[in-house]
């Protein structure tokens, strides 16, 4: 019997796609597919293999099948949805049909949550594809892609993305998931990820800025899910948008309290280095997407819907913005928020924006116009065949080759418009940056019975290579993942460590002394980079250390990495060692004029003054025990040590705008 599936007939007329050189994705729906209920459906994603022909008749061959099994599929876009051809999300299921299922699709990692691009407006189809990976070139996470051939239920849909979707995770937009019932800090902190964005289905507003010509701009919740921020999570992230926008207006670039305190400057210049080499006419206003992880500061991205760029708009409706020679963050139409334009009119933050985007236009770099024009024929070979076949299917009668020359016609007026705005970046190249090395990571300890949670374990170790006292201020770890920034006001003395630990009382109980600070989340076990930089992402120190040959074996076994000499280069692994020797801290107090605490040594009443409202406070004892735990909520208070026994106790203070930990010596 011959099925339906691969009947010529039931591909309604186009009996050519019998074989493709890319993945063929087959989905058969339940019924028919909406954008406000899910449906249920088969999916089979058919591929052998790079460099191998896939035929629809390998359908029936497990063989040959990257997927088979449950989806549940759903219309998705806002302006998508009025042409023929269609977007899709779905996420994998188990065959119980309700169970997420996390799989890999196509080489791309792990996860439940997919989408079908179709890029509708775009003539070229390359576009997202362009955007997407030039941001992940230059260093940014945006979602990965697979081009593939689409047929539901029996009738071809024509040439598609298999893309992820945003949002948290460890391979995605690496930020913690924070859950709805958290409403304090610091796990109020983080992670979010909001964007600007044009309402679609019911997700309300969450609240509203404006450009700098007073057009509103929406705000969303992505995660967070809208109906399941609570108040404080809403209250908390909006008020880092206000703060941002304030201290953007008022061009305060104070390491301590201004715009480098609250945003990563280098993921912010990247945001609008790709939306403007692009000239993307919805950059800024909608589909702009930020995240923030806990305890760590604000993130432009990932890039999103970037198919109204490189000279493309909406010409039907009438729209033609995606120029050569304007900015868009402040050509009159979808600016954006204000702080774009505000951010770009300061002085320094324009010369970092310079020297961003001379590097990266370099020879050899992503953005040179030979690297460009690589990228775009090399996507043009991958999408081969198959551009014949999907403008057969949607009526496209002008010349492809036309598009593609118009992409690369667009690009050479592009890059030299931008760069003779931009000028010259002397004001900020060489900058000074202190002699900080990494010289110990431990990165994935040992369970033993005395310490099963191997993560808590966790630290790094900084050491100033100079005879000089060294001010701490405004430096941080760049990138996701890994977060920690300096204190305002610590110090670190000549030729001495800054010993960060994942867990305080657990690196007191495992190593016999006190790290200096406490970072968040946790070091990968396989491979990461570690990226220490000034507060405008100046490079300080960088290591990419790996569980594997040529890095030395300390691979939960018990052993940290230790850089044999701090005047050596830490980013080759010939220059580490596998160390078991005991952790010397060389604790240091870290004092910052945020909080008085007096008197210190205290009989009785301690008094505790702040110059913001503290949430809460611990006190531990020397061994890293928790003592108390005290809800505050207040800027001034007093604790009561009477009932204490005499010793040495580490007092931390927990607000929205710090972190602090102090000694305390009771009498």
């Amino acid at each position: 019997m011959i099925l339906c599936l691969f009947s010529l007939i039931c591909l309604t007329g186009y009996a050519q796609l019998t074989s493709s050189h890319l993945p063929i994705v087959i989905i058969n729906p339940e019924r028919a597919i909406t954008d406000d209920i899910r449906t249920p459906a088969s999916m089979k994603i058919i591929y052998k293999g790079p460099g191998q022909i896939n035929y629809l008749s390998d359908a029936e061959d497990s063989a040959c099948l990257d997927y088979n099994g449950q989806i549940d599929i759903e219309l998705r876009g806002s302006s998508s949805q009025t042409t023929p051809k269609k977007q899709y999300g779905f996420p994998t299921r188990l065959n119980d049909k309700g169970s997420k299922n996390n799989v890999r699709l196509l080489g791309m990692p792990k996860e439940n949550d997919w989408i079908l691009n179709g890029m509708t407006f775009d003539p070229a189809l390359m576009r997202d594809y362009l955007c997407y990976n030039l941001s992940r070139q230059i260093g940014e996470y945006a979602s990965r892609t697979v081009y593939c051939e689409v047929i539901i239920s029996g009738e071809y849909k024509g040439l598609y993305l298999l893309q992820e979707k945003i949002k948290p995770d460890d391979n995605r937009v690496d930020i913690v998931k924070l859950e709805p019932a958290v409403t304090t800090y610091p796990d109020l902190t983080g992670g979010y990820i909001t964007k600007a964005d044009k309402t679609t289905g019911d997700d309300p507003v969450a609240w509203t800025l404006y450009s700098w010509t007073n057009t509103p701009v929406n705000y969303i919740h992505e995660w967070p899910e809208p109906y399941y921020v609570n108040q404080y999570q809403n209250s908390y992230i909006r008020s880092v948008f206000l703060d941002l926008t304030s201290k953007a207006q008022d061009k305060n670039y104070s390491l301590t309290d201004g715009v480098p305190s609250i945003i990563d400057i280098p993921s912010f210049i990247d945001y609008m280095i790709i939306s403007e080499l692009s000239s993307n006419a919805d950059a800024y206003m909608f589909s702009t997407f930020f995240h923030k992880d806990r305890n760590g500061k604000l993130r432009a991205g990932p890039v999103w819907d970037c198919d109204l760029t490189f000279g493309n708009d909406l010409y039907f409706w009438g729209f033609d913005r995606s120029k050569t020679d304007i900015w868009q963050f402040s050509n009159k139409d979808n600016d954006g928020s204000r702080f774009w334009y505000d951010l770009y009119d300061n002085p320094l933050f324009r010369c970092y924006l310079a020297k961003r985007w001379n590097e990266l236009t370099r020879p050899g770099q992503p953005l040179h116009i030979a690297s460009l024009e690589s990228l775009i024929d090399q996507t043009a070979s991958l999408i081969g065949t198959a551009i014949d076949r999907d403008r057969q299917k949607w009526g496209a009668t002008n010349s492809y080759q036309n598009e593609i020359d118009e992409i690369k016609s667009f690009l050479h007026s592009r890059i030299t418009w931008i760069t003779n705005q931009l000028g010259s970046s002397d004001q900020c190249n060489n900058v000074d940056v202190p002699p900080l090395v990494i010289t110990k990571i431990m990165y994935h300890p040992d369970s033993t019975e005395l310490f099963p949670e191997s993560d808590e374990q966790e630290f790094v170790e900084i050491f100033n290579n100079s005879s000089d006292v060294i001010d701490l201020t405004g430096v941080y770890f760049r990138g996701t993942g890994f977060i920690y920034q300096c204190r305002d006001n610590a110090i670190i003395n000549p030729y001495s460590t800054l010993t960060i630990a994942a867990n305080s009382s657990v690196f007191k109980d495992r190593y016999g002394s006190l790290p200096n600070d406490e970072f968040t989340r946790h070091l990968s076990n396989k491979c990461q980079t570690l990226l220490l930089a000034d507060g405008f992402g100046n490079i300080i120190d960088s290591v990419r250390y790996c569980d594997s040959i040529p890095w030395p074996d300390a691979d939960g076994n018990g052993y940290y990495l230790k850089l044999n000499d701090p005047g050596t280069d830490n980013s080759m692994a010939e220059n580490w060692m596998a160390s078991a020797e005991r952790i010397v801290t060389g604790h240091q107090e870290i004092n910052s004029p945020l909080v008085e605490l007096y008197p210190n040594p205290v009989a009785d009443i301690l008094h505790i003054h702040s110059q913001f409202r503290v949430e809460s406070i611990s006190i531990n004892d020397i061994q890293g025990r928790i003592i108390v735990n005290l809800d505050i909520d207040s800027d001034q208070f007093e604790v009561d040590m009477k009932s204490f026994h005499s010793g040495t106790y580490i007092i931390r203070l927990i607000s929205r705008n710090f972190t602090e930990s102090r000694k305390i010596i009771k009498q």
